[in-house]
């Protein structure tokens, strides 16, 4: 008995001295942001600056068992914006990553790309850029260093506005969109979409926007409305995912946030429970997990009352961000795949 004391004594000061070494060595930002010190900006012309393209081998391709890749055969369009990988890992001192830098690039694909843009290659062809992502410190940044953060964010968007501008010119030819982001990607698709598809005639092309994990309004675009119904058109899904009863810091009541319940897509069935998720994707990316998570929409987040999966025990985190997408994996591939198949149909009359 007193061995196993010792021994969880010895464990609990080894996690404590990793986190105190893991913390001195994080990067973050130094200095101000400097025009003159930004990375080389990418050429979306030249295949390296994407980390997915319908015509080239990449992550996105992948797919759990029992799945199959469609994006020969698709008739839609999906702009995938992936999250920050350029993060507090040592040597990130700049405040927005390289596109060249392929430890960042390697990150990403086999994250992001794999994991979250895979989820659509079954509705569409998926296009997927690589961009001046800015750091996650820009996401807390606090005092004299917020405009830093700011410039930032808006040089990531610049790429990425960017980009798209090259996919409408040279890839889209009037096929159907959907427009799928996660956390920064949200940032910059709820730009994106506001820009060029709120009050504009290529609102007519827009099958649908994932806007996940950040908080977006209602009232953000004039034209563009959250989605009612599991087949709807034209409209925007959202949703953050914490564990019943937590609430994010600064959250407040009643605060016109949209939240879709990634397993019903239904505005007047705000519960579902765990025998409605059709499958995650955790970790082991080849295996489907059936009733992982349930979903719950309470005052502008989503809550899960408990996780149901091997090892979900020792998951402690009550924020459940990181899993904004793989927790609903198989049920948001096969509502894009829905939302497609209802758009092209409506069109095609």
């Amino acid at each position: 008995m007193m061995n196993k004391k010792r021994t969880n004594k010895i464990q609990l000061l080894s996690c404590i001295i990793l986190l105190i070494i893991f913390q001195s060595c994080a990067s973050k930002p130094k200095g101000q942001f400097n025009y003159l010190k930004i990375p080389v900006p990418p050429r979306y012309d030249e295949n390296r600056y994407w980390a997915a393209l319908p015509d080239k081998e990449d992550l996105a391709d992948l797919t759990p068992n029992g799945l199959t890749d469609r994006q020969p055969e698709a008739k839609a369009d999906v702009f995938f914006i992936h999250p920050t990988t350029y993060t507090i890992k040592p040597g990130n001192k700049d405040w927005n990553g390289s596109p060249r830098d392929e430890k960042l690039n390697k990150r990403t694909d086999e994250s992001t790309i794999q994991y979250q843009a895979s989820i659509f290659n079954a509705a569409g062809r998926v296009f997927a850029p690589r961009y001046r992502q800015a750091h996650i410190y820009s996401f807390r940044a606090e005092g004299d260093k917020k405009r830093s953060a700011q410039r930032a964010l808006d040089m990531a968007y610049s790429d990425v506005k960017v980009a798209f501008e090259y996919y409408l010119e040279n890839y889209n030819n009037g096929r159907p969109i959907i427009i799928a982001s996660h956390s920064q990607g949200t940032t910059h698709a709820m730009r994106l979409v506001k820009e060029f598809f709120d009050y504009s005639d290529l609102q007519n092309q827009l099958v649908v926007a994932y806007l996940i994990g950040m908080p977006v309004k209602s009232s953000y675009f004039r034209t563009i409305y959250p989605c009612k119904l599991p087949d709807d058109n034209g409209c925007f899904c959202s949703w953050r995912t914490y564990k019943e009863g937590f609430e994010p810091k600064n959250h407040q009541k009643n605060n016109n946030i949209v939240v879709t319940n990634p397993l019903t897509w239904k505005a007047d069935q705000p519960v579902a429970s765990h025998d409605k998720n059709e499958g995650a994707v955790l970790r082991n990316f080849d295996k489907i997990v059936p009733g992982a998570a349930d979903a719950m929409v309470n005052d502008g987040l989503l809550w899960v009352s408990k996780l149901r999966f091997p090892g979900s025990f020792f998951f402690w985190r009550k924020n459940y961000h990181i899993g904004d997408l793989n927790l609903y994996y198989l049920s948001i591939r096969n509502n894009a795949v829905l939302r497609t198949e209802a758009f092209i149909k409506k069109n095609d009359n």
